[in-house]
């Protein structure tokens, strides 16, 4: 057994034993432990690192690299995986709505497989059974006592042995954490597209680590941007070419007709409205994709530097 919220766990556990080298500041909700990572806390690009790694149940390597190449000068948010359907489904994806009084957050982390109220969890068989919970949110506000309640109940723990992470898109860790979804978001297409994650091995991507604003609207857009404009992934799956050929051109995030404008404006187009925004748009710019069972590899879509030097305000 991976034993993902185990692994999490041990992650927080060093967050909360030494708060100021991370930045952070850990919280009692009742008995529920909260660490806010860019609420009230300054956080950092360390602290989103960390996070983004609990986000996996750290059964990824996450890290900053240099980008040579790219324009914008910012570095990148390198993640691969050799547990990608366990990682990026099983705990990264944010596939839980976490609502209360005053509250509402989008929640990932692999408390995710103990609560169960996502099909594609479900589709996968992704689940565990732990003594300890850990959630992860998306939120600029932190959740009062009687959320921090709900969670556990519906985690069926103990409150004590649950810990929720927060920060929001607009702070340093919040966006690390977001921007580190770049793999994710090709699992997730893919999965869309009717191809078994099962068969996928290994997973690689980065996407530039784009300043962001504390204003939420902002934030959203250029770290959505980062992925839809700036990402690249690749997989490596256990398939042969011809079987993959039917979904390849519909992966990169140009498949889709609302590609080509900062997401921001698209948003707003569609009066902030995410369902009706084409579901084809929420992928990397560039996949490439290798199989095990012929050695191929082929590469679709590429990465814009235009669009991306538009969400930034800079010109072409």
């Amino acid at each position: 057994m991976l034993n993902l919220n185990q692994r999490a766990w041990e992650r927080v556990q060093r967050l909360c034993n030494q708060p100021r080298r991370w930045r952070v500041q850990v919280h009692q909700r009742g008995e529920v432990r909260v660490v806010d990572l860019g609420v009230e806390a300054p956080g950092g690009l360390e602290a989103g690192l960390e996070l983004a790694r609990v986000c996996l149940a750290d059964l990824a390597q996450v890290n900053l690299v240099p980008q040579e190449q790219s324009p914008l000068g910012v570095p990148q948010v390198s993640v691969f995986t050799d547990h990608p359907l366990w990682a990026c489904m099983g705990s990264q994806y944010a596939g839980w709505k976490v609502e209360g009084p005053g509250f509402f957050a989008m929640a990932s982390g692999p408390l995710r497989l103990l609560v169960q109220k996502e099909e594609l969890l479900r589709h996968y068989g992704l689940q565990e059974q732990s003594p300890v919970g850990i959630g992860v949110l998306e939120s600029d506000h932190l959740p009062k006592e009687e959320v921090c309640r709900q969670i556990a109940q519906q985690a069926q723990l103990p409150p004590q042995q649950v810990a929720l992470l927060v920060a929001p898109t607009g702070s340093l860790a919040g966006a690390v954490q977001v921007v580190a979804r770049s793999a994710e978001t090709a699992l997730h297409k893919l999965h869309e597209l009717g191809f078994d994650l099962r068969r996928v091995q290994a997973a690689w991507g980065t996407a530039p680590m784009v300043p962001v604003p504390r204003d939420g609207l902002e934030a959203l857009g250029r770290t959505n941007d980062a992925i839809l404009y700036g990402a690249q992934v690749t997989l490596w799956v256990d398939a042969t070419w011809s079987e993959l050929q039917p979904v390849a051109e519909q992966l990169p995030s140009s498949a889709s007709l609302d590609y080509g404008k900062p997401f921001v404006e698209i948003f707003r187009r569609y009066e902030g409205d995410f369902y009706r925004i084409d579901p084809l748009l929420f992928s990397p710019a560039q996949v490439t994709l290798c199989t095990l069972r012929d050695g191929k590899s082929h590469t679709v879509g590429q990465v814009n530097w235009e669009v991306l030097r538009r969400s930034l305000g800079r010109e072409t």
